[in-house]
């Protein structure tokens, strides 16, 4: 808003004092962004309408008949697919602007579409079989492959969220399922397995620049999964003498997250690395006054005394990111 013209305008006397009085007072408002209100709305738009198919054909198959469904389902997808190809970006190894909302909102759309499709084609003919690995490792192919192709965010974290699927599901899941037993070493050991992969990923992305801000979404999953994970295996083998060996990973693992998230300014990540230290550093603190017999009011004095030290930490590690 020009200012100097509307005063010029009031100086001249073309403008009353009421009018000038009331547009000061706007341009002293702060305008208040709805990007991002819109953009998850418009984004929820489409999981909603996908959804709402996936119900309104599961209700109706019946009167329909899957003769109709899969031409349907299969025509939404190429649909959105072909308009997507024909409007995107040149490939390049960094980041490539989106042409526009709808272009992303309909490449989310076919690529829930083809989800579904392919789900369907498992569900109604096994075209898979009991191959439920397989039925997992295409779509994950797909999805990282479509990721990379349209360099899109939440094709990737539905890529990735697939990844941990399939390596979930090649885990013998019919008896993890059948026991709902989660306490398996080697789903566990599976899941650390797996986050390592991610924050490979992650450093791959940064030292070869090749699509870096991806890095974020592989950090973010690969960081909680190991950490959960790695916490997971503690319990799992908390009467063995090395069971301490994981929490000492936990907070070199902390460490190093510490002085990344230090050295490219991530508040995000120095919390993750200070809460997950902290519960590491609780679980070993808990362990040995549980050891000693009539000790246990100690607790009582240590958690007030670490949450007020966990809160100075953040604060501490908030100024060093301002100031860095």
């Amino acid at each position: 808003m020009d200012l100097d013209l509307f005063e010029k305008l009031h100086q001249e006397g073309l403008l009353t004092d009421a009018s000038h009085q009331k547009i000061k007072q706007e341009a002293e408002k702060p305008l208040q962004s709805v990007f991002w209100d819109l953009n998850t709305l418009l984004s929820l738009s489409v999981i909603a309408l996908s959804t709402g198919l996936g119900i309104l054909v599961y209700k109706n198959i019946d009167t329909i008949g899957h003769q109709v469904v899969l031409p349907l389902i299969a025509g939404i997808s190429m649909a959105c697919f072909t308009y997507c190809s024909r409007k995107r970006m040149p490939f390049s190894p960094s980041k490539v602007k989106s042409p526009g909302h709808l272009y992303d909102y309909l490449l989310l759309l076919g690529t829930l579409t083809m989800l579904t499709f392919i789900a369907y084609l498992q569900f109604q003919y096994e075209v898979f079989g009991t191959r439920y690995g397989l039925a997992t490792f295409l779509p994950m192919v797909l999805l990282f492959f479509i990721a990379y192709r349209f360099d899109h965010l939440a094709i990737l974290n539905l890529a990735i969220l697939n990844l941990g699927i399939w390596m979930g599901v090649t885990i013998t899941p019919k008896q993890l399922l059948l026991a709902s037993n989660y306490d398996s070493a080697k789903l566990i050991h599976t899941y650390q397995v797996l986050g390592l992969i991610l924050l490979v990923f992650a450093f791959l992305t940064q030292y070869f620049r090749f699509k870096p801000h991806f890095k974020f979404s592989y950090q973010h999953y690969g960081l909680h999964v190991l950490f959960i994970a790695t916490l997971a295996a503690f319990g799992h083998y908390y009467d063995h003498p090395a069971s301490w060996l994981w929490l000492t990973g936990i907070l070199g693992l902390a460490f190093w997250v510490y002085r990344d998230a230090l050295q490219n300014r991530s508040f995000y990540f120095g919390m993750l690395s200070i809460l997950y230290g902290f519960i590491a550093l609780s679980c070993i603190v808990c362990k040995l006054v549980l050891a000693m017999p009539g000790a246990e009011m100690l607790l009582f004095y240590y958690f007030p005394f670490a949450a007020a030290g966990f809160a100075w930490l953040l604060k501490a590690f908030s100024k060093q990111v301002k100031t860095s």
